[in-house]
């Protein structure tokens, strides 16, 4: 048990300072560039510039992608426990597609010209409560929440919601239809000081109360018959586990989008690292998502500087390329 818990501490100590590694050379990185000598000496330089820059545009940046990284990461090893599928990610349900139709019918009605900036995040926030509350009731029978089913629902859901999405596209002005894709493909400009610590204690919280069913994850990895043998709850686990993960994904999405693949990617390598225990695979992950999320973000504003690309196309790029990687070495090995 002790070799156990100083390997679990190694994993952590290891995800942490990479975490933070990634956290200051994305800091002090970026069109204008920035030594980390700069970066620390902003933290005491009120009014300049570097202290701007720092405050108002990087810092927030990284802050929203730990947030939502390791929020999303954490739904992922959440959803992948549940089904028992490694394949299955925060996206698969739907929610993200309930969260962008709430934002494309948000750009449609003009609701950010009449409400600001909390627009798009409540109208993506309210698109993906509905698709939750709908897949929710769709896939509960007297009490008894069906997992197949719940998976089948959440795909046609979100087809459903890619087709009337394409609909309001068509009917859209070309400034509006701009800003639908651009926000499809994930973003983590948001620099409101307001979204950044709703996010935050969103994702903190998500991974806190998950702690209180890592050994159930555990139990459910082996059956739902053997984790009724071993005591556990099963209905009562699957639907907190379902609300905690569905909620922590329309929150991510709302704030920044699509970004895919962390969700499924993420979890599959850090399974591969430490172990399929959830004590230290919730930790591990939601840690490396993060890390993983803000240096793709850090890549999209540089790669083609001064122009920014979303960071969804980089997670996609760089997801799918280990993903493939990391199947095609499986394979090899079998």
């Amino acid at each position: 048990m002790e070799g156990r818990l100083l390997r679990w501490g190694l994993w952590t100590l290891f995800f942490t300072v990479f975490l933070l590694a990634v956290g200051l050379f994305s800091l002090s990185l970026g069109s204008t560039g920035s030594s980390v000598k700069e970066v620390f000496l902003s933290f005491s330089r009120k009014g300049s510039v570097a202290h701007s820059i720092v405050f108002q545009l990087r810092l927030p940046r990284i802050l929203l992608g730990f947030a939502v990284g390791g929020g999303l990461s954490l739904a992922g090893v959440i959803l992948q426990g549940l089904f028992r599928n490694p394949l299955v990610e925060p996206y698969t349900l739907g929610i993200s597609g309930g969260a962008a139709l709430g934002v494309s019918l948000g750009m449609l009605l003009g609701l950010p010209r009449t409400l600001g900036l909390v627009a798009l995040p409540l109208m993506g926030f309210l698109g993906a409560v509905l698709v939750i509350v709908l897949v929710y009731v769709l896939s509960t029978r007297k009490g008894v929440m069906r997992i197949q089913g719940l998976l089948l629902t959440g795909v046609m859901v979100s087809f459903i919601s890619s087709s009337l999405i394409m609909l309001i596209m068509a009917v859209s002005r070309l400034e509006d239809l701009h800003s639908i894709v651009f926000w499809i493909m994930g973003f983590l400009g948001e620099t409101d000081w307001w979204m950044v610590a709703l996010m935050g204690a969103t994702a903190l919280g998500g991974l806190v109360l998950s702690y209180f069913f890592a050994l159930d994850l555990n139990a459910l990895a082996l059956g739902e018959e053997e984790a009724r043998h071993l005591g556990v709850g099963v209905e009562r686990s699957k639907k907190i586990l379902f609300l905690l993960a569905s909620v922590v994904t329309g929150l991510c999405v709302a704030s920044a989008g699509i970004i895919g693949f962390v969700g499924l990617v993420v979890p599959h390598f850090v399974r591969m690292m430490v172990g399929q225990d959830h004590r230290i695979l919730l930790a591990s992950s939601f840690l490396c998502g993060a890390a993983f999320l803000v240096l793709c973000d850090t890549v999209a504003r540089v790669v083609v500087a001064p122009v920014e690309l979303p960071v969804g196309v980089i997670t996609g790029i760089v997801g799918g390329v280990l993903f493939i990687y990391a199947l095609t070495k499986r394979q090899a090995k079998v």
